[in-house]
């Protein structure tokens, strides 16, 4: 996903701390949010608010609708799976090779 823009990519756009808060509370929120709203929580203003919300609908994280002149963002989790997915193939990974190692300990511990 987003090879050629880095912004497009689910990973990218939530290696940053802000944007990762901003997903929270969308999630929390369970609803649709004024960009005043979201900008309550952060040291930052609308502007700086509102390019990480340009960067999470970017790849899709994010939807927003505009009500006059007013914009609300909700959140889109269905470009969390690449990340859930990711996840779990290096899980089962791991948990193979931790349970590898744990057997050459009992090995070791049994000469």
């Amino acid at each position: 996903m987003g090879e050629n823009d880095p912004f497009k990519d689910v990973f990218e756009a939530i290696a940053d701390p802000t944007r990762r808060r901003l997903i929270r509370l969308l999630a929390e929120a369970n609803d649709e949010i004024p960009l005043h709203e979201l900008t309550k929580p952060f040291p930052m203003g609308r502007t700086a608010v509102s390019k990480h919300l340009a960067i999470l609908k970017s790849a899709g994280l994010v939807l927003d609708r505009k009500i006059g002149r007013e914009t609300r963002y909700r959140l889109n989790a269905s470009p969390i799976k690449e990340i859930q997915d990711w996840v779990a193939f290096y899980s089962k990974s791991w948990n193979t090779n931790l349970q590898r190692l744990n057997q050459l300990l009992e090995e070791e511990e049994e000469k």
